[in-house]
C-alpha cells in the first residue's frame, strides 16, 4: 500500500470554501507579487547602478532585496497556479525543493537583518573604525556565512522527507509546501523532524532577534551620550529603516508561530491568511520602508526618473 501511495503527488490547498471566487482572490495576490518584484528589483538596480550607494549598509540591503525576491519567486508559481488555474497537484520532488528554499530563505533573511544590525552598531558605536572593520572582503564573508547558514542548516530535515513513505492523505494545508505540513503526512517516525526545527529556530531566529535587540540597546546607550541633539537625531534616523524592517519580519514570524502553536481551534482561513502575511508582507514593505526613510535611496530614485525623463 505504501509503495503505490507514497509516490503520488501532493495536493495544494487555497482558501477552503472559497474555491468559486479563487480567480477574484488571485487579483490582489497578483498585484502584491508584481509590487514585490518591482520594488525589490528597483532597489537592486539602484544599488548596482548608483556608486554613492556602494557602501556596506546598501550591500546588506541588496542582500535583503535579493532574499525577498527569492522568497517571492519560490512561492508565486504555486500560489497563482492554485488560485488562477485551479492546478493543485505538485510532484513530491518539486514540493520538497520548494519547502527547502522557503525555509532556507527565511533563515537567510533573519541572518541579513542581523548583519544589518551589526553594520549599524559599528557605524554608531565605533564610527572611526567603520571602514577598517567593514571592508569589502569582510562583507563578502559575512554574506557568504549568512547564505551558508540558511542553505546548509535546513538540509537534514528536508532530505529526510525524501525517505519517508506517505500513506495518508496527500492534501496539504497551503498553496505552497512547508516542512511541517509535509511531515504530518508521513507514515514514519518523524521525531527528528519535530525536534530539529525547534532547535534550529532557537539558534537562528531567536538568537538573531536577541543579538539585534542587544545591539540596539548598546546603540541607544551610545546615542544618548551624544551631546548634540541634531547628531542624536541623525544617528537614530539611520537606524529607523532597519528597525522597521526588523519589526515587520519578527512580528509576522511571532504571529505565525502563535497561530500554529496556540490557534489549533482557529478557522483554517486564519492559518492560511497568516501564512500569506508572513510570506508577502515583509518583501512588500521592505522596499517601501527604505524608499520613504532613506534619503540616499530617495535621491537615487529621483535621479533615475530624471534620467529617463530627459531621455
Amino acid at each position: 500500500m505504501w509503495s503505490n501511495n507514497s509516490v503520488a503527488p501532493f495536493l495544494l490547498t487555497g482558501f477552503l470554501g472559497s474555491e468559486a471566487i479563487h480567480h477574484w482572490i488571485s487579483i490582489p495576490f497578483f498585484i502584491v507579487y508584481l509590487s514585490i518584484l518591482f520594488g525589490n528589483s528597483t532597489l537592486l538596480f539602484l544599488i548596482w547602478n548608483d556608486h554613492s550607494l556602494h557602501e556596506p549598509m546598501y550591500y546588506f540591503l541588496a542582500m535583503l532585496a535579493g532574499t525577498d525576491l527569492g522568497m517571492t519567486l519560490t512561492t508565486m508559481p504555486t500560489v497563482l497556479s492554485v488560485l488562477l488555474l485551479h492546478q493543485r497537484e505538485i510532484a513530491q520532488g518539486a514540493c520538497f525543493t520548494q519547502s527547502y528554499f522557503i525555509h532556507s530563505l527565511a533563515i537567510v533573511e533573519s541572518g541579513v537583518l542581523f548583519a544589518m544590525a551589526y553594520d549599524r552598531f559599528i557605524a554608531i558605536c565605533i564610527p572611526l573604525r567603520y571602514n577598517s572593520i567593514l571592508t569589502n572582503s569582510r562583507i563578502m564573508k559575512v554574506g557568504l556565512g549568512v547564505l551558508m547558514r540558511g542553505f546548509v542548516s535546513i538540509v537534514p530535515p528536508i532530505l529526510s522527507l525524501y525517505w519517508f513513505p506517505y500513506c495518508r492523505s496527500h492534501v496539504l494545508s497551503h498553496a505552497f509546501c512547508l516542512h511541517q505540513d509535509v511531515m504530518k503526512l508521513a507514515c514514519a517516525d518523524v521525531t527528528f523532524n519535530r525536534v530539529y526545527p525547534v532547535i534550529l529556530v532557537a539558534l537562528t531566529f531567536f538568537l538573531d532577534a536577541l543579538i539585534i535587540l542587544f545591539s540596539y540597546i548598546l546603540i541607544l546607550k551610545t546615542v544618548v551620550g551624544i551631546a548634540s541633539g541634531e547628531q542624536r537625531a541623525k544617528a537614530l534616523n539611520t537606524c529607523i529603516s532597519h528597525i522597521s524592517c526588523v519589526l515587520v519580519f519578527y512580528i509576522t514570524v511571532i504571529g505565525l508561530t502563535f497561530i500554529h502553536r496556540f490557534g489549533k481551534n482557529a478557522p483554517h482561513v486564519v492559518h492560511v491568511t497568516m501564512s500569506y502575511v508572513y510570506f508577502l508582507f515583509p518583501p512588500f514593505m521592505n522596499p517601501i520602508i527604505y524608499s520613504i526613510k532613506t534619503k540616499q535611496i530617495q535621491r537615487s530614485i529621483i535621479c533615475l526618473f530624471c534620467v529617463h525623463t530627459r531621455a
